[in-house]
């Protein structure tokens, strides 16, 4: 008796040493820049499987698309969350972040360059397929993921989060095909996404012969992924749980049509990312 309790005891411990994720800063450049991105995977898991790139919203490299990074390695992704301003800057005020964000938006190239650099990094990593990748994002980092496609970026497929929708100033590849599928997911009442604006992106969607989807949720606002999105008391941002929860399970039927599932290699397993705000529904 006392030999199948101490079995099960390290069969237990050895199964829960298996789901333990790993994280780490990345050094990587964008030209003369030096950014500090974050690597989040299971270690115990063995041969390639898909990455993904998290693109973080106004605020920087906060723990917001770190948390992110970590659910989606619980899934079997190797994800990374990139540094958009250098140095992995984050910031909790309103106008350093419209400062910091509208230089780039300024510099739409510079912007699609990192987002690229981005990707790239990630593709290096051990254990990542180089024909599996995909980039998701949050706000402005939605927005990011949407001119990666635009651009004509070697992704998969892009998931964008309350995403601005207008094309950036300087996009020269807005007449050419959008190769990457694309999944929008976007709050109904977002004054950031008015109809107008949607009906608009759908339009160029069409134009550009893309593969794309787009997930409107009632009673939503902008940042709605985001459960401090109400800190600040800023009109037309707030958190809104049955929003992220389903737009997080839309993602995930996503990724299951673009790039796989992110199954476990050893036990073919699947892991569950729980929706931040929401986890019993995740």
């Amino acid at each position: 008796m006392k030999f199948f309790i101490l079995t099960a005891f390290v069969l237990g411990m050895a199964t829960f040493a298996r789901a333990e994720i790993k994280t780490e800063a990345v050094d990587y450049k964008q030209g003369d820049t030096s950014l500090k991105g974050y690597l989040a995977y299971d270690d115990a898991l063995q041969g390639q499987r898909p990455g993904i790139v998290i693109f973080p919203e106004w605020w920087g490299l906060t723990d917001y698309p770190k948390h992110r990074a970590e659910q989606l390695a619980k899934m079997g992704y190797i994800a990374f969350a990139a540094d958009l301003y250098g140095d992995a800057k984050t910031t909790d005020d309103p106008k350093e972040a419209t400062a910091l964000s509208g230089e780039l938006y300024k510099n739409p190239t510079v912007l699609r360059e990192r987002a690229r650099a981005a990707v790239d990094t990630l593709r290096k990593q051990k254990g990542v397929d180089p024909s599996k990748v995909a980039a998701i994002g949050y706000c402005f980092g939605g927005t990011t993921a949407l001119e990666l496609a635009r651009d004509g970026g070697d992704v998969a497929c892009v998931v964008a989060f309350h995403a601005g929708l207008d094309p950036l100033e300087g996009d020269q590849a807005r007449s050419g095909s959008v190769k990457s599928k694309v999944l929008l997911c976007t709050g109904a009442d977002d004054a950031f996404a008015p109809p107008e604006k949607v009906t608009a992106f759908e339009k160029e969607m069409n134009e550009r012969g893309a593969d794309w989807q787009v997930n409107i949720y009632a009673h939503a606002v902008h940042a709605f992924t985001n459960p401090d999105a109400d800190k600040h008391g800023m009109k037309n941002i707030a958190y809104n749980a049955e929003a992220d929860h389903r737009s997080w399970k839309a993602m995930e039927d996503f990724f299951a049509e673009t790039i796989g599932t992110g199954e476990k290699a050893e036990t073919g397993k699947r892991v569950e990312g729980k929706s931040i705000g929401v986890p019993s529904k995740g």
